[in-house]
């Protein structure tokens, strides 16, 4: 049986190309012989008629051709499109599954910060701007008004500003200072680390109990005043007690802080240290022009936890030295817990509004510093 040679099964448009081309070889090759005598004449009428019978083929066999092609074209492109519609229809599926696993991973969290932070704090504004807890007559800012004029929390917004402002940028310099020191290969250095994230890890109690031992009337820092000559100083019933509480909260946040602060040297892309060590920069300038403005976005990080935290220390103030300490420490915290203790809802809605308020401004000064910072860092 003879093998069939024929090509592919060709369509109407492709076999009026193939009968076109067959026709124009024998135009060229059959009505005009090659190598006949004849005279001129003839010869310009015989091209005339090979080229007339051309055009006609061209034009009757191009509009077919481009038709075909067209229609190859749209038919590709509507299967890429269809292909692609596909894609499309499957990536938004899994998308909108990812986004649905999400969601109800997320729900549990959601809920719990709804039930016990926004829907409280709304409470919280609501009892700030009426008279009371059973008639809820709106009264304005009046209790805003009352609050300022209390000599107690004007006394407490004093002190917890002062310990802020000594407290937050000591525990932001400190930290920084020692996690440079520590990145230059010095002996020890995982156990200065480790001996500085032990605090972390000490129990309220025990710090509480260790700081009595210390700065008691008759502890261990009187008796040493005492051999250098010096009086003994009752450390919590004096001006001088803000600086214990300052020393607590170091003492308390110094090792994390490092932490974050090596992690942060670490990040900083060597090559450009390298090369400004190359042009003969000294350290001093080096951590100043390079370092620091890598670090700018790890320092209002730690500068915002350690102000969050400043506000927090009132569990070790309150173990030392009870509900009403002596004035110099006696904070913002200390008068809202004797606030909330007298019932005073509308006094204490106030006063956690007003420190609302300070953290938002200074918190979002340190965020625009910070994003200015990072622009020029970008730049």
């Amino acid at each position: 049986m003879q093998e069939d040679h024929r090509g592919p099964r060709e369509g109407r448009h492709g076999r009026l190309a193939r009968i076109g081309q067959k026709y124009i070889y024998y135009l060229e090759n059959i009505y005009y012989k090659p190598g006949l005598r004849i005279n001129s004449g003839e010869l310009n009428r015989n091209t005339y008629v090979i080229n007339r019978e051309k055009q006609l083929i061209v034009r009757r066999i191009e509009p077919d051709m481009d038709k075909t092609a067209d229609r190859g074209e749209l038919r590709r492109s509507r299967r890429a499109r269809k292909a692609e519609d596909r894609k499309l229809m499957k990536r938004s599926k899994r998308e909108r599954r990812e986004v649905l696993n999400t969601i109800v991973f997320m729900l549990p969290s959601l809920l719990g910060v709804l039930v016990f932070f926004v829907l409280p704090f709304l409470v919280v504004i609501v009892y700030a701007f009426v008279s009371d807890n059973t008639n809820y007559d709106f009264v304005g800012f009046e209790n805003f008004i009352s609050l300022f004029g209390n000599s107690a929390f004007r006394l407490a917004l004093k002190n917890t500003g002062i310990f802020s402002l000594i407290s937050v940028p000591l525990v932001v310099i400190i930290p920084l200072m020692l996690a440079v020191l520590l990145e230059s290969n010095i002996p020890l250095k995982s156990t200065f680390r480790t001996i500085f994230l032990s605090p972390m890890i000490v129990p309220a109690a025990s710090v509480i109990l260790i700081w009595q031992v210390l700065f008691d009337y008759h502890g261990v820092v009187n008796e040493l005043v005492q051999k250098f000559g010096g009086m003994s100083v009752e450390w919590f019933k004096s001006d001088y007690g803000i600086i214990i509480v300052v020393l607590l909260f170091l003492w308390k946040n110094i090792g994390y802080n490092m932490i974050m602060f090596m992690s942060a040297l670490s990040a900083i892309p060597r090559d450009i240290v390298e090369v400004a060590m190359l042009d003969g920069c000294s350290s001093v300038r080096r951590f100043f022009s390079i370092k620091l403005r890598y670090l700018a976005s790890t320092i209002s990080f730690v500068t915002i936890m350690s102000l969050i935290n400043s506000f927090k220390v009132f569990r070790e103030v309150y173990l030392l030295t009870g509900d009403y300490p002596y004035e110099a420490m006696y904070t913002l915290q200390h008068f809202m817990n004797n606030t909330f203790g007298r019932y005073d809802y509308q006094k204490l809605s106030s006063a956690a509004i007003v420190l609302s308020l300070i953290m938002i401004v200074i918190i979002s000064v340190l965020l625009l510093v910070d994003s200015k910072v990072g622009k020029g860092l970008e730049e």
